[in-house]
């Protein structure tokens, strides 16, 4: 009888799609309807901003705790999209103010906070001529719904769809940059929809669901988790220009994933090898990222 127990247990735990290993998003309360702006206090560095949101648009305004408002070299503009999934989803669109932009880059971020703590990751490159989109997935932020990998994925085919149909995308060439949890959705979204697309930048992803399961709970974690898709399954399928970005310091996805999915991956490919922690290509290696980029959309 304990036998037929545990196999019924452990079919069941099969079954489970584990989300929440995966995911943790930080979720916002929903917004008041009777006030114009909500305020969320964000420490970082050492520095406290305050930061204003709109409740309609969520457009935000950046302040000091004196509540003077923050110039970037860079503009903000909020917007709201609906996904497939029927969740209304909040994105950013960060563009220079004074540089002439030629490329376009998706940003899927990894798998925890929301816009205010992942948007900062791609804006050193901002300063080397890019625009750069990104979203909250549903359950994430002011995105509405619950996150999943289900969703993710759907989320993920949205956002290329919106930003393919913005005015200032056409005519730029698109590349979809995926970041650790992000970095994994982007090759299976750029598999599904690579003549959309001109290029992929993949950092710091792991290969496949299971195999991050492996390394971090051994045999066990690899038979428990599903699978339901998999960077290294789409890579092989996808045919476009693809760089692929590791750090050798890199502690929470070992480089050996990173090599997994670059030899998974079909030419034109590069791979960079990097130092720091994890996802910081960006914030200390933009002029050379940028560099490759350029190269890769040769």
């Amino acid at each position: 009888m304990k036998v037929f127990f545990i196999i019924a247990i452990t079919i069941v735990l099969q079954s489970c799609s584990f989300d929440k290993l995966f995911l943790q998003p930080t979720e916002l309360p929903q917004l008041p309807p009777n006030k114009e702006k909500v305020s969320i206090t964000m420490n970082a560095k050492g520095d406290t901003t305050i930061v204003e949101f709109k409740t309609k648009t969520l457009q935000p305004t950046f302040l000091t705790t004196r509540h003077d408002t923050l110039s970037f070299d860079y503009t903000i503009e909020s917007v709201l999209f609906t996904s497939t999934s029927k969740n209304k989803l909040n994105g950013w669109m960060l563009k220079p103010k004074n540089k002439k932009v030629s490329t376009t880059l998706l940003h899927f971020h990894g798998n925890a906070g929301f816009l205010l703590s992942q948007y900062q990751a791609l804006v050193p490159l901002l300063d080397e001529g890019f625009q750069v989109f990104v979203f909250d997935y549903s359950g994430f932020g002011f995105s509405e719904g619950e996150a999943s990998r289900d969703m993710v994925l759907l989320d993920g085919l949205s956002a290329l769809t919106y930003v393919k149909s913005r005015d200032d995308v056409k005519g730029t060439k698109l590349v979809i940059y995926g970041q650790s949890l992000g970095g994994h959705l982007s090759a299976v979204v750029a598999a599904l929809r690579q003549d959309e697309i001109d290029g992929l930048v993949i950092e710091g992803a792991f290969s496949s669901h299971k195999d991050i399961a492996a390394k971090r709970a051994g045999f066990f974690g690899r038979w428990l988790v599903r699978e339901k898709y998999s960077a290294l399954a789409s890579l092989p399928n996808y045919k476009k220009p693809l760089l692929i970005i590791h750090s050798t310091e890199d502690e929470t996805i070992p480089f050996d994933l990173g090599q997994k999915l670059f030899q998974a991956g079909n030419a034109p490919k590069t791979f960079f090898e990097i130092k720091y922690a994890h996802i910081a290509g960006p914030e200390h290696y933009p002029t050379a990222i940028a560099e490759k980029i350029r190269k890769l959309l040769e």
